[in-house]
């Protein structure tokens, strides 16, 4: 009869390189969903500015664009 040491045999590096790629996604993860937290405080930052300057309406609207257009990047 085989003991429990001899039925769970470790392949040497296996487990390691699972880890590190599970390590890795979920930094990625984190990151896209800090990118997409940060755009969207922008987003409200930018929607919450009013203004009866044209020039600055023009402004605002552009950076919105550039916002929306990064935040549909990262969906």
């Amino acid at each position: 009869m085989a003991s429990v040491l001899e039925q769970t045999q470790v392949v040497p590096g296996k487990d390691f390189k699972n880890e590190a790629a599970k390590r890795l996604a979920e930094e990625k993860r984190t990151r896209l969903a800090r990118q997409k937290q940060s755009l969207n405080l922008q987003r409200e930052s930018i929607l919450s500015q009013r203004t009866s300057q044209p020039a600055r309406r023009v402004a605002l609207e552009a950076a919105l664009a550039q916002i929306d257009g990064q935040i549909a990047k990262l969906n």
